[in-house]
């Protein structure tokens, strides 16, 4: 069985990307390595690793062209906050490290989140859930 899972994205500029993610909060982890044509991205209490490799290198062990972020979705992530103050909290964040926000708050009442793009149009939202007050608990 699998041990860990590490997420792997394509991105156009390493040190761009670094700079937005580091004024998100997140750190980088130079075990899985740290160079210019990948970073190693560590969210959340469970260390996940998300590996930002340069276009050219992603696309050299892929053996697939990477598609526009903007004109299609392969894959939405998803963090976890905890509190609705948390996700807004954050919301400023990528406001002011240059992410595009596409989807504004939306409270559903046991759900609170938003979504956004990261510099290279990569889709993620963050998520306040109180799952004992989901629908049908």
């Amino acid at each position: 069985m699998a041990k860990q899972i590490w997420i792997n994205l394509p991105v156009r500029d390493i040190e761009r990307s670094k700079k937005f993610f580091v004024a998100l909060g997140f750190s980088f982890d130079s075990e899985h390595g740290n160079s210019e044509t990948s970073a190693s991205l560590i969210i959340g209490e469970k260390n996940v690793v998300v590996m930002l490799f340069a276009e050219k290198v992603f696309r050299s062990f892929t053996g697939h062209d990477i598609i526009d972020p903007s004109k299609g979705s392969e894959v939405l992530l998803s963090l976890d906050a905890g509190s609705k103050q948390e996700v807004d909290e954050f919301l400023q964040k990528v406001k002011g490290a240059g992410g595009t926000i596409f989807g504004e708050p939306d409270d559903k009442g046991w759900m609170y989140g938003f979504g956004f793009a990261d510099l290279d149009g990569h889709r993620w939202n963050m998520l306040y859930m109180d799952i004992s007050r989901m629908p049908g608990r």
